[in-house]
């Protein structure tokens, strides 16, 4: 078994990347899925974000309120990183539950680890390999607007809290360009995945030789 980190920047086509993976047979974790999960109302991430951002930031039925607390977190550094200690441990140790999970159920799978804020959490300390996924400017603010409904201003103000992306490929085992086109970025991604398939499988083969 493998697992291999995946990032980019905001809207720079990670899920894109991450979609195509798993319709090669690789697994997913979201990292984004996990966030949400450790989140919910009661458990104790949601109770040190209330206790730490108020009331504010909670829906009618008690949910975190996602965009009234980034429109709070993305406007300070300080309060980001707050939230960060926050869920970044929580989020971590789910991450770890699951690839133990995996494991069980299939000792060479190819895990691939869905995550925006990967190298700013230090989770790529725990990765096998760390793919960046990347997209020029331009292309992530139009993106961004369209889906997520933000302002370029929003847009920008999300984009500068992150690690820029060229620092991110220092930390790259590959990069993909979120621009291309939907068939050259399938093609790459396969020839990526049968790589990391024969070295989980030759992972499994060495651990077998070396077991009493």
């Amino acid at each position: 078994m493998i697992v291999v980190g995946l990032t980019g920047g905001l809207a720079s086509g990670k899920t894109t990347v991450a979609r195509i993976f798993e319709s090669f047979g690789a697994r997913i974790i979201d990292a984004d899925e996990l966030a949400r999960a450790v989140v919910k109302p009661r458990k104790p991430a949601w109770r040190d974000i209330v206790k730490k951002f108020g009331a504010k930031v909670l829906t009618e039925d008690l949910n975190i309120n996602r965009q009234a607390l980034a429109d709070i977190v993305f406007k300070s550094p300080k309060k980001l990183h707050v939230l960060q200690t926050i869920i970044h441990p929580r989020v971590a140790r789910e991450q770890a539950k699951q690839v133990r999970s995996i494991q069980q159920e299939d000792p060479h799978a190819v895990i691939i680890y869905d995550a925006a804020l990967l190298l700013e959490a230090g989770a790529h300390k725990r990765m096998d390999h760390v793919m960046v996924v990347t997209a020029d400017r331009a292309t992530q603010l139009a993106r961004a607007c369209r889906r997520d409904g933000l302002t370029k201003a929003q847009a920008l103000r999300r984009i500068r809290q992150q690690m820029p992306l060229n620092h991110k490929l220092d930390y790259a085992d590959a990069v993909l360009d979120g621009t291309w086109s939907r068939t050259r970025l399938r093609r790459a991604v396969l020839s990526l995945y049968r790589t990391y398939v024969n070295e989980a499988r030759s992972r499994t083969a060495r651990h077998t030789l070396n077991t009493p």
